[in-house]
């Protein structure tokens, strides 16, 4: 398949979807609307919302402060997650230690730590990016540190045999190992570091995405709340390009898969 028929396909379902959406909240089925606008809106009055918030100036702050968050959310807890994920797969002793306790911590709902984060750091930039981080963090972290024990003892018997040094090994053999794993993480890590900023902009904060769709919610602007959704997600998706752009840079040695039509 072609990048432009995918790229038809896709604006395709957005488009089918948008109009049963419009339909459903406007037109009566039987008699009925199967969508009140009051509780669903409508796309044309969500974006009407986004327009009006973009042409007014009032969402650059709010999108330049979640930006801000989110960037630092996953800039660090991907940093963290990359550098304990490969000390853990190189140290299995130190692994099988600290095992249950960083089940422990990935296990804590991330909405109950989001009030303690705002005790200890204020409702400012760092209790957001706290609690993005501990999104970020263990998804990076397991996916590197799988990535690294699925090295094959082939390759590194015959790396050995070559007379690398641990350093070269690492270079060479575990770091390339671990970068599609990585990777992986890195695309799905994007999201949750946008909504850990989010939702510490929902629970407290006074400016931001979150704070933004909060204030919609408060007054019950449905069409509000959805059109800080969509910015969200289009928000990502646009994150989500870059690290893509950057893994095709790292992985240019991976090969593609053959084409079968």
């Amino acid at each position: 398949m072609s990048r432009i028929t995918l790229l038809a396909l896709q604006i395709l379902v957005a488009v089918v979807v948008l109009g049963l959406w419009q339909f459903f909240a406007s037109v009566p089925v039987f008699g009925k609307i199967l969508l009140p606008p009051f509780f669903f809106s409508n796309p044309v009055d969500v974006l009407e919302q986004i327009i009006k918030w973009f042409a007014t100036g009032v969402i650059w702050k709010h999108l330049a402060i979640t930006l801000w968050e989110s960037i630092l959310a996953f800039v660090i807890g991907s940093a963290g997650g990359i550098l304990v994920g490969f000390w853990f797969a190189r140290q299995p002793r130190v692994a099988a230690v600290f095992d249950p306790y960083v089940k422990m911590v990935n296990a804590l709902p991330r909405v109950v730590l989001a009030p303690i984060f705002a005790l200890w750091f204020g409702l400012g930039v760092w209790s957001k990016v706290a609690l993005g981080v501990t999104l970020v963090f263990f998804i990076v972290f397991f996916n590197v540190y799988q990535g690294v024990k699925e090295v094959p003892t082939t390759v590194l018997d015959n790396g050995r045999m070559l007379g690398m040094s641990e350093r070269q090994l690492m270079r060479h053999v575990y770091w390339p190992s671990a970068l599609s794993w990585m990777f992986s993480s890195l695309h799905t890590s994007v999201g949750f570091a946008v909504v850990g900023a989010v939702v510490g902009e929902y629970l407290g904060a006074a400016a931001g995405l979150g704070y933004l769709i909060q204030q919609a919610e408060g007054v019950f602007d449905v069409a509000g709340v959805f059109a800080g959704m969509f910015v969200l997600s289009a928000f990502v998706i646009l994150i989500d390009m870059v690290v893509t752009m950057v893994e095709k840079r790292l992985l240019v040695w991976r090969p593609t898969a053959v084409r079968q039509d």
